[in-house]
């Protein structure tokens, strides 16, 4: 298992893929680390098929959600330098920060 830079809540920018999706802006709803691909509000929505099941009451249909896309195609996006960076650390008294590598301030 792999580990990432990005964490849960972080926004992010998605930098390539579907030509709907491309330099728009999310926050991470989850990470599949085994797979190396996030999930991200409001990108890559995809339709899904869902039988209805009555003791669940769950009606069926078409229902839109959330897919999940390669951590590859995203990078944290700086409210400061509104774009998206790089991630770097500094390690400090008090631990280890992240910091953005551009404008240098203090991601947590």
């Amino acid at each position: 298992m792999q580990k990432f830079k990005l964490k849960k809540d972080d926004p992010v920018i998605v930098k390539s893929g579907r030509r709907q999706d491309k330099k728009k802006t999310g926050k991470i709803l989850h990470i599949v680390s085994d797979k190396n691909r996030v999930v991200v509000e409001k990108i890559h929505i995809i339709k899904e098929y869902v039988r209805p099941n009555p003791q669940k009451n769950i009606k069926g249909g078409i229902v839109e959600r959330e897919g999940a896309i390669p951590i590859e195609k995203v990078m944290y996006y700086c409210k400061e330098c509104e774009q998206g960076v790089r991630i770097g650390y500094k390690i400090s008294d008090t631990g280890k920060q992240r910091i953005c590598r551009k404008c240098g301030v203090v991601l947590d």
